[in-house]
């Protein structure tokens, strides 16, 4: 739905903010770090082993049975397809092997499946073994003979072998998965085409690749390098950073609570550190020598990053179990406490095993007789593998034709190890007579169809507060992405005509969203940066909290600046050669930030509870 941009863009504001105009920049700021998504790349073929030979190297099947890679020579054609219970990825690529095994299974194809995560889920690889065609056998390479032999990169790598064992195809299975990015259908099938050529006598037109993926370390390490041991040191970094998501019933797709976890991913976890993604957070750093402006900075200091790195080196010493910290332990049920009122979907969504799913929304009656002010609210997922994220809107029913646009009503909101929020005494939020809860829900499919439930927890305060907590939205619904632009810019501004306390910030783009910036424009002119994203990810709907809340003095301008990347080189783009226009789904665009402020000393009135 498109509106007037000269209208009040959040019905909740009562200091009455209004917009400037928009103006439609042609380049920003290029951004020069690596993309956070990625998706495969042509290598070059000799670089990654094309036309070697492979050993035959024999191992155990995950049932216990011996077997050596001669033992499939009476194929035309052998697959040997690295995987992993643990890496997304590869969960999610797994239906995709196991259909093309099946579509196979008369043509003389052997699929190995190759398991090399030692730290993998026993169970879990025996229960795929059971399911699988006459033609594919799972194996668990636990001491990573088979993956070095082929020269394996990642746990979603791929090589055709012909029947003298030679590699005529390495690299992904296509292009529907990747590092940030997921496509209803793939674009580029790299393995299927390369399988028919194989079977064709034909050396395949497109023979190596990158496979996106969790890393596989291959290369021989040197123990007893470092000082540094598991107990000692790396597992107060994991427990600090990493164990809120990664653990038992968490969040993330694997644990890291173990030695044995955390030496099964190390290559993985230096990675995702060495790339900034993990632990997930993009606001740019600090200045040297500077604390963090964000009370819930997730980064990594450097020193953890340099400590955690040598350990990786270093040997992964286990170290002395006494020097160990005490197990960090998390409550069941809600993180908030019990809840006064539990605002629960009506009904299950289903949720498909594969491809792409449109934004889901679910109204839910509060069936609230008077105004209720909220302290603190948590959003539960009901299955947290598949849920990208969810943004609950406080509608009225007179406004619900309105909230979609995503600048009206903005109550709360869920992402992986974020669906918290508590707010200090004396600061809540009014949740309206009336007011209808308006879930708006992302999934993201794992490899395995489902359904989710999901549902809110909120607790009241005892009494009105001294500040009530406002929310609106910086948006430009009039934003028009010329095609193949990789970097273009535009933005939204408000004039504040009160003082203001900031609280946090929380942009919101799209897929092809790539930087965004909050800057304030003080009334002689001055420009100061509130918080600059320099490789912005749809896959975290981050806030970003103040730890000392500025203050915006009536006059300023507040500016909100979004780039972004329409051309073929961004991986998750839908389609490069459109215009993209302001809309709800993820194929189309939105600019806005989202900000989160108190009036100082406004008090708001007796409770009404």
């Amino acid at each position: 739905m498109r509106r007037n941009v000269k209208q009040k863009i959040c019905p909740l504001l009562v200091i009455g903010f209004s917009f400037l105009g928009f103006t439609h920049a042609s380049r920003g700021q290029q951004v020069s770090e690596a993309p956070i998504r990625q998706g495969p790349r042509l290598v070059v073929p000799g670089d990654h082993g094309i036309g070697r030979y492979i050993a035959d190297v024999s191992g155990l099947d995950v049932t216990g049975k011996t077997w050596k890679l001669s033992d499939f020579g009476r194929n035309k054609v052998v697959v040997i397809a690295m995987t992993s219970t643990s890496c997304p990825l590869s969960k999610k690529y797994l239906p995709t092997l196991l259909e093309l095994a099946k579509s196979n299974r008369s043509r003389e194809v052997a699929f190995l499946l190759v398991n090399p995560v030692a730290a993998d889920s026993a169970e879990e690889m025996k229960s795929i073994a059971a399911s699988l065609d006459s033609n594919t056998v799972y194996i668990w390479d636990k001491d990573q003979t088979l993956a070095r032999a082929v020269g394996a990169i990642t746990t979603t790598d791929v090589f055709v072998l012909d029947p003298s064992r030679t590699v005529a195809y390495h690299g992904a299975i296509d292009d529907q998965y990747g590092f940030g990015y997921s496509l209803d259908a793939p674009r580029h099938r790299y393995l299927a085409e390369a399988l028919a050529a194989v079977l064709a006598g034909r050396p395949p037109v497109i023979a190596a690749t990158e496979a996106p993926g969790c890393t596989l370390d291959l290369e021989p390490i040197t123990a007893g390098t470092t000082s540094i041991t598991y107990h000692n040191r790396i597992s107060r970094i994991v427990q600090r950073h990493c164990v809120e998501c990664h653990r038992d019933g968490g969040v993330a797709p694997f644990s890291l609570e173990t030695f044995d976890d955390v030496t099964g991913h190390a290559p993985m976890i230096r990675q995702v550190v060495e790339r900034g993604i993990m632990p997930p957070w993009f606001a740019a750093p600090p200045a040297p020598n500077q604390p963090s402006p964000w009370a819930n900075d997730r980064s990594l200091a450097e020193t953890e990053k340099q400590d955690l790195f040598a350990w990786i080196a270093g040997g992964q010493t286990q170290g002395d179990e006494h020097n160990a910290p005490q197990v960090r332990t998390f409550p069941d049920g809600w993180l908030i406490g019990k809840p006064n009122a539990i605002v629960r979907m009506p009904q299950a969504i289903p949720v498909k095993a594969n491809g792409t799913m449109p934004y889901q929304y679910v109204t839910v009656e509060t069936n609230l007789e008077e105004d209720q002010w909220v302290q603190a609210m948590e959003v539960r997922p009901g299955t947290r593998d598949v849920v990208h994220h969810i943004l609950v809107f406080d509608v009225r029913p007179s406004e619900e034709d309105q909230f979609r646009g995503g600048t009206n009503g903005f109550f709360a909101a869920y992402v992986p190890g974020n669906g918290t929020l508590v707010y200090p005494p004396g600061y809540a939020r009014r949740l309206r007579k009336g007011s209808r809860l308006v879930f708006q829900l992302h999934y993201t499919p794992s490899g395995k169809a489902t359904e989710d439930r999901s549902q809110l927890g909120l607790i009241f305060a005892p009494a009105a507060p001294r500040h009530e907590v406002r929310v609106t939205g910086l948006a430009n619904t009039k934003l028009q992405i010329p095609p193949h632009a990789d970097n273009y810019a535009d933005h939204a501004q408000i004039r504040v005509p009160a003082d203001v306390q900031l609280l946090s910030l929380m942009p919101h783009m799209h897929l092809r969203g790539k930087a965004c910036r909050y800057e304030t424009v003080s009334a002689d002119g001055t420009v100061a940066t509130l918080l600059d994203v320099p490789r912005y990810d749809f896959n975290w709907q981050l806030p970003y909290r103040f730890a000392e809340p500025p203050t915006l003095r009536a006059g300023t301008t507040v500016k909100f600046t979004a780039w972004y990347d329409n051309s073929d080189q961004n991986p998750a783009n839908p389609d490069p050669a459109q215009t993209v226009r302001w809309g709800e789904q993820t194929f189309d665009e939105m600019l806005l930030g989202y900000v989160e402020y108190v009036v100082p000393g406004k008090a708001t009135g007796e409770s009404r509870r």
